[in-house]
């Protein structure tokens, strides 16, 4: 595994034309008032390296580029604590990317996403670099490669997340609030978001006072685990 920012440009050029490019894709905003507004590209971040250190059996050279660290977090916004793009700035900043990856000799390029506001911009990025500049392309939400259906993964700064950082950085975990899970509104087969979801519930999901380092030591190794194999894959096929 290789870090991009540690790299010459002669030895980029070197390793770009048969490598995967993986790029985590995080966010900077507020996490309640007990997680750190970096908290979406600690984790994608700590996940993608890890899984490139783990993926052993992957056919290519793995580079990791540095992380993406402001995502379209515009609903967080009136919290306070949060940067913000919009997702039409945070698509062109994804293909702008995509695109020195490919000016530099790269053929492949993996978004790793932290941040669920991202999630439509990079289905969107991936697709349209595929096609503007001849990369073959990947995308995946490091959480959704743990696998079961645990209904605390992934929440936003809920029992999930701050099980994550206290597991990486407890340090940085203030006292968590108690309360019953709110209800969130469901209809099946339809994403729902009432207009004042977030106000209502505070910023944040389900019971932070669950999470546990251990916890989030099980989850983060599980994401680790999903997405090492998928590299591992993906070295064979694109």
């Amino acid at each position: 595994m290789h870090l991009w920012a540690e790299l010459t440009r002669e030895r980029l050029g070197a390793l770009l034309p048969e490598a995967l490019v993986v790029l985590p894709v995080g966010a900077t905003e507020q996490h309640g008032p007990h997680l750190p507004t970096g908290t979406d590209t600690l984790l994608a971040a700590t996940v993608a390296e890890r899984a490139c250190r783990a993926a052993a059996r992957c056919e290519r050279p793995l580079i990791l580029a540095p992380a993406v660290a402001t995502g379209a977090s515009d609903h967080h916004l009136t919290f306070g604590g949060t940067l913000s793009l919009r997702p039409e700035t945070l698509l062109a900043v994804l293909l702008d990317l995509a695109r020195s990856v490919a000016g530099c000799g790269g053929r492949r390029l993996v978004l790793v996403n932290g941040h669920g506001g991202n999630r439509g911009v990079c289905t969107d990025a991936a697709s349209a670099a595929s096609v503007r500049f001849g990369l073959s392309t990947a995308y995946a939400n490091y959480w959704e490669l743990i696998g079961g259906d645990d209904p605390l993964v992934p929440g936003h700064a809920g029992a999930f997340e701050t099980s994550a950082v206290l597991a990486l950085r407890p340090e940085l975990v203030g006292e968590r609030p108690e309360r019953e899970a709110p209800p969130l509104p469901e209809v099946p087969g339809v994403v729902v978001q009432p207009e004042s979801f977030w106000r209502d519930v505070d910023g944040y999901t389900d019971e932070p006072s669950r999470a546990t380092a251990a916890r989030g030591e099980k989850w983060l190794d599980a994401a680790v685990a999903g997405l090492a194999g998928r590299l591992e894959v993906l070295g064979r096929v694109l």
